[in-house]
């Protein structure tokens, strides 16, 4: 069904329980053996505490064959990625948007209260609970094919978050790297050290590629990716950049970051020029409610952790309050 750099995940037909189910099976290196048996732990303990099992993906069993550790999964759709992928990378209407936010969002709040992080959350570890969509008109589709006429659209909301073999408890002092690049916070790219608000700067970038179609920071480079910061959201505050740990250093200059002067090329500048601000950039994207999206989307993108909306009160946001008001 999929691969990684873990190992890969099949779908297999389980003879007891008369259904099929996905099985991850992990590469036999001591690393990933290790990350699995995280992961296992991890989901028993949110498996204990979810209930229904709506938020998280269902863990059913475990084995080890042949130093090869398998997790078995319900089976579920297809990831967000893989949807946009499939999409031509085409935006999802806003109503979508808001009903998967507020699954994620729950579900990063749930594991808030249970004090994990997840540290890893991208729309490649979200995923569709089922495969089935429907084809919608696409009226700003500009391109002459006539399959680019319609777009996919999911026909069920419902999401599952997975892969947690990047999750931890929260401790003190947690300094080293996490998160794939374009979803990482700025406090980790600083070496501020990081706690539960990285998970929802993650949330952040997420909500805004499923209205636009396209990950917000595309880069795969550190000064590069604060200026694009910058760019989208404003200057990065004083008080972070004071208290940059040594590595990050070489990112500021005078108290402020080090750009365009630090940059490594003219493609590197024009990459960030390029970029709209947060409010411009959704509103080519939203009609209705995007005043509440936009402001949703400052509280989670906020640049100094401790000012970042935790996902519990996010839940509570006039953008997640609007559907009460329509039906």
């Amino acid at each position: 069904m999929g691969e990684g750099t873990f190992g890969q995940v099949l779908e297999c037909w389980d003879r007891e329980r008369k259904e099929m189910v996905a099985i991850k099976v992990v590469r036999a290196i001591k690393k990933y053996r290790e990350a699995a048996m995280i992961e296992i732990e991890m989901l028993q303990q949110l498996g204990k505490h979810d209930k229904g099992g709506n938020r998280c993906v269902q863990i059913r069993n475990w084995f080890d064959y042949r130093n090869h550790i398998c997790i078995v999964f319900e089976k579920l759709g297809p990831s967000l990625y893989d949807f946009l992928r499939k999409n031509n990378y085409r935006s999802f209407p806003i109503d979508l948007v808001r009903e998967i936010g507020r699954q994620l969002l729950e579900c990063v709040a749930f594991m808030h209260d249970l004090h994990m992080i997840h540290t890893d959350l991208k729309p490649e570890n979200i995923l569709l609970v089922s495969s089935e969509y429907l084809k919608i008109p696409d009226y700003k589709s500009s391109s002459r094919a006539p399959c680019s006429f319609y777009k996919r659209v999911p026909k069920s909301s419902a999401i599952k978050v997975i892969d947690f073999g990047s999750t931890t408890y929260e401790r003190e002092n947690q300094n080293y790297i996490v998160s794939t690049r374009h979803y990482r916070a700025p406090e980790v790219i600083l070496g501020l050290g990081w706690s539960y608000p990285c998970d929802v700067w993650s949330v952040g970038c997420i909500l805004v590629e499923l209205c636009t179609g396209e990950a917000l920071f595309q880069t795969h480079e550190n000064l590069e990716h604060l200026a694009m910061m910058e760019r989208v959201l404003g200057l990065l505050p004083q008080q972070l950049l004071k208290r940059v740990d040594r590595h990050a250093e070489k990112y500021v200059r005078r108290g402020r970051l080090d750009w365009p002067e630090g940059a490594n090329s003219r493609e590197s500048i024009k990459a960030v020029m390029k970029l709209p601000r947060l409010q411009n950039l959704i509103m080519q994207h939203v009609d209705h409610s995007a005043g509440d999206f936009i402001h949703l989307l400052q509280g989670l993108l906020r640049y100094d952790p401790f000012e970042r909306v935790t996902a519990r009160d996010a839940l509570r946001h006039p953008f997640f309050m609007r559907d009460h008001l329509r039906r």
